[in-house]
């Protein structure tokens, strides 16, 4: 699979991490890929008739948005399909789409659903694009047009800003004080912008922070790893582990089909 990654637009920044183009131009479907929880809303958009992908045994046709949010999803892309990919940073994907977040939750939603009347004549627009450029230049035009930043928590957002500067250790207790809101009314507002409550969120970021030890470290110790990642011991570890991945921390450090 090819997949080129292409830069993203100043204004679009505070909202989007990465926006690709994958094409699949291999002769067969390509094997079944385990892709893990990153707390993230991703957009794909079809420009080709080939299927975009069969995610969980299910295939999907047309363009779909999905969100791993708390658990680990099998991805199969198809043989000739190609699509642009927008992965939204965590919390950001609620200023484009009208649902709350929590709807979207862990699940895979057609597009189609989120943006009624506009979905077929982007993919059309998509397909007679000349160069993957253009597509992408096309796209970022229709997010800005769906941008509507007076949705904007300013509570949630600091509440995220703080769980990333602290890596996952801070507690739901010290954001409620220091945002003023019950725990209940903080996490009502996580679960619209974030489309989880403050605990699973602070879990699932501590998660990301161990894949990322595991990636730049494959030499220290999963016991290290885990303790440096806020695990209370190693059996705390491997059962996040289980929970997120199906897996062991070992098996997902060396497995090669699963994309952390």
């Amino acid at each position: 699979m090819n997949l080129q990654l292409y830069e993203i637009l100043p204004s679009l920044q505070p909202f989007i991490s990465m926006i690709c183009t994958m094409d699949c131009d291999q002769d067969a479907d390509l094997r079944p890929v385990r892709v893990l929880p990153d707390a993230c809303v991703e957009l794909f958009l079809s420009y080709t008739s080939p299927p975009v992908a069969l995610i969980e045994d299910r295939l999907y046709v047309n363009s779909i948005v999905t969100s791993r949010m708390s658990r680990a999803v099998d991805v199969r892309m198809r043989k000739g399909a190609g699509c642009l990919a927008v992965c939204f940073l965590p919390g950001m994907a609620h200023y484009f789409f009208k649902p709350k977040m929590q709807e979207l939750s862990d699940v895979v939603v057609p597009l189609s659903h989120l943006w009624p009347g506009m979905v077929a004549e982007l993919e059309d627009r998509l397909a007679m694009a000349a160069t993957n450029q253009a597509r992408v230049a096309m796209l970022q035009q229709y997010l800005l047009q769906k941008l509507v930043i007076e949705k904007e928590d300013r509570q949630v957002t600091y509440c995220l800003n703080q769980i990333a500067l602290c890596d996952g250790s801070i507690t739901v207790q010290a954001l409620t004080a220091a945002t003023g809101l019950s725990q209940r009314h903080l996490s009502r507002r996580f679960q619209q912008c974030v489309g989880l409550s403050p605990q699973a969120y602070i879990r699932v970021s501590r998660f990301i922070r161990s894949l990322a030890h595991l990636k730049k470290y494959p030499a220290v110790s999963l016991t290290e790893i885990g303790y440096d990642s806020g695990y209370y011991d190693q059996s705390h570890f491997n059962r996040e582990y289980k929970v997120f991945t199906g897996y062991t921390p070992g098996e997902v450090a060396s497995a090669p089909h699963i994309l952390c």
